[in-house]
């Protein structure tokens, strides 16, 4: 995979979304990850966001998400394992389009590399909802930072060849 240098960097509005029943911002690791790497990256933080692990709140989140003109895409941490408080991945498929199914497979195969089979317990998912890109990640700073070097950093770079996820965006809403 390589980056085009003859096609300009196009940063994104990326809104960040935390599902936490212990969580308060202030000792919100994992959302503080993804913001910085996001910025560093050198696309645009458009709203971040702490909800509790409960369905209809986190549903109610991504639909504002959705509907808000001013974010591309979505990443959300936490609520993607198996106990019964984990729900992300059920509110996703309540508001989404298209699941992205491969996302969750390479997130899990590259996961393997940092915790080796626990990497099952793993939830990780992505889909399209309108015009926005939503990923699922796991509540943990390993995740994110994982998920970001290996698949989403590249993915979201409009320079990346052969194709990226920043170069579809635009085409989402076609019919």
């Amino acid at each position: 995979m390589s980056q085009g240098v003859d096609k300009p960097f196009r940063p994104l509005a990326i809104a960040v979304l935390t599902i936490s029943d212990s969580r308060r911002m202030a000792d919100d690791r994992s959302g503080d990850t993804l913001a910085q790497l996001l910025t560093e990256a050198g696309h645009h933080l458009a709203a971040r966001q702490l909800v509790r692990d409960d369905q209809p709140v986190i549903e109610a989140a991504l639909r504002a998400f959705i509907a808000d003109p001013g974010v591309e895409v979505v990443l959300s941490t936490g609520g993607t394992g198996i106990t019964g408080r984990d729900v992300t991945p059920e509110a996703l498929a309540a508001v989404r389009d298209k699941d992205i199914p491969g996302f969750g497979e390479l997130f899990r195969w590259l996961s393997y590399e940092s915790i080796g089979a626990a990497t099952i317990q793993s939830r990780a998912c992505a889909a399209v909802a309108g015009e926005t890109l939503i990923f699922a990640l796991p509540g943990s700073p390993g995740a994110c930072r994982d998920a970001w070097a290996g698949i989403l950093g590249r993915q979201l770079d409009s320079r990346t060849r052969p194709c990226n996820f920043a170069d579809l965006l635009p085409r989402l809403g076609e019919r």
